[in-house]
């Protein structure tokens, strides 16, 4: 199925409102295992709407043209419609009702120039919006149908949701989805151990990197499960221990479930996280079965007077340390009713690194009845977040290796180790 995409209006070609519409219709596609072939952007200009809309109705089978459909002089979207098929514009009576309405409702008078909205290239298939005064409509141009929508977000959001992607979802049901999800890997090693992997025809993988992980998405038939079985055994083994999980890339919600199942409850101990892992970790419904506290001890003396770590162990080794993690983690057990502990002590940046210990220098800790493991890791710097986000990653990707009996120390292709003990 060949799909495109028509983004309309000056504002959105000068760069003065960023399309956040068209990402977002594109990730919905690839949930059906489909994408967009091309998308457009194209400013206010009738002749130029209509020439490229032909031009994208002679290749595609579906073409969704987003914006133009508002009350202004420079909404265009409808009348370039009635001019592509040499038809006229005419009112449809049943949206005229529902503007209308919508004022009434907000106890005004609808002004004259919605009644724009309502006017349809004739022999439309009107749209519903039920949030906004812009219906859409489907028209049909050679061989391609083409569905008008609303530029407005929310609104865009809810018609492709209600009327369109279940119009592509019966189309595409006979394709099957998988995902695994990778930590520690880059997309090149990802494709390095990919290298060998033997794919029947009716089987295509996809990538996409979405820091801290690597979502590789599997496309194949339905009919064809035995051979697909197959492909996701080899995709395992190749994956390893940096096979996070699979079908889901919410950790949290994995980590939760194995935590509850085991009956062991979790605390957390950041100081250059901020409150970081604390927060994915209670973003998950259902957390305070097994989290049982957080501490963020940003400072020294935070961390002497909350988790009990010696002044003489900050003074000898500093606070970016394994002897410091360690410290905070024990000190986090002891000073809480859990089984397991995690550390973060690091140094973020952009500023605060040194030629021993530079920006990006994270250490960590898990610690769990009489035992503790340690790592001191560098960790890629292109920024303060992404530094805080691997950081609070790699302290999950310690729990998740401890709960499956893996070593708890990962290798990863962009993460320098410098040190690690138990």
């Amino acid at each position: 199925m060949i799909i495109e995409m028509l983004s309309t209006g000056d504002e959105v070609l000068q760069g003065d409102i960023v399309d956040t519409n068209a990402s977002w219709v594109g990730q919905q596609l690839s949930e059906l295992g489909l994408k967009f072939s091309r998308r457009q952007t194209v400013a206010d200009d009738l002749p130029t709407l209509i020439e490229v809309m032909d031009e994208a109705c002679r290749r595609a089978d579906w073409l969704l043209v987003n914006g133009g459909l508002g009350p202004t002089s420079d909404d265009l979207s409808n009348e370039a419609a009635a001019k592509l098929l040499g038809v006229p514009l005419e009112l449809n009576n049943r949206w005229l009702e529902s503007i209308e309405q919508w004022y009434q409702k907000l106890d005004r008078v609808m002004p004259k120039s919605n009644i724009k909205q309502a006017m349809l290239a004739q022999g439309a298939e009107m749209i519903p919006n039920p949030i906004g005064t812009a219906c859409g409509s489907i028209i049909r141009h050679h061989q391609c149908q083409v569905l008008f929508t609303p530029g407005v977000p929310s609104e865009f959001k809810r018609m492709v949701t209600d009327h369109w992607l279940p119009r592509l979802g019966s189309k595409n049901d006979q394709v099957t989805i998988k995902r695994f999800f990778t930590f520690g890997l880059s997309e090149s090693g990802v494709n390095d151990r990919f290298a060998a992997l033997q794919l029947p025809e009716h089987v295509r993988l996809g990538y996409r990197a979405a820091r801290p992980h690597i979502e590789i998405k599997v496309f194949s038939e339905q009919c064809r499960h035995q051979e697909t079985e197959r492909v996701y055994q080899d995709i395992r083994h190749l994956l390893g221990a940096q096979l996070f999980s699979e079908d889901s890339g919410d950790w949290c919600a994995l980590l939760q479930q194995q935590m509850i199942a085991k009956h062991l409850k979790l605390t957390v101990a950041e100081s250059c996280t901020g409150g970081m892992l604390a927060s994915q970790i209670v973003g998950q419904a259902g957390s305070s079965e097994y989290f049982e506290r957080g501490f963020v001890t940003y400072t020294n003396l935070a961390k002497e007077q909350m988790l009990g770590v010696s002044h003489a162990l900050l003074e000898q080794y500093g606070a970016v340390s394994t002897q410091v993690a360690a410290a905070m983690a024990t000190g986090a057990l002891a000073h809480s009713q859990a089984d397991i502990a995690l550390s973060i002590t690091g140094i973020a940046g952009p500023g605060g690194g040194s030629e021993s210990k530079p920006v990006g220098t994270v250490c960590f800790a898990l610690a769990s009845a009489g035992q503790c493991w340690v790592q001191h890791l560098q960790l890629p710097g292109r920024s303060r977040i992404a530094i805080r986000e691997t950081a609070a990653a790699t302290a999950l990707d310690m729990l998740r290796r401890y709960l499956n009996q893996l070593p708890i120390a990962g290798e990863y292709d962009l993460i320098k180790r410098i040190e690690e003990a138990s």
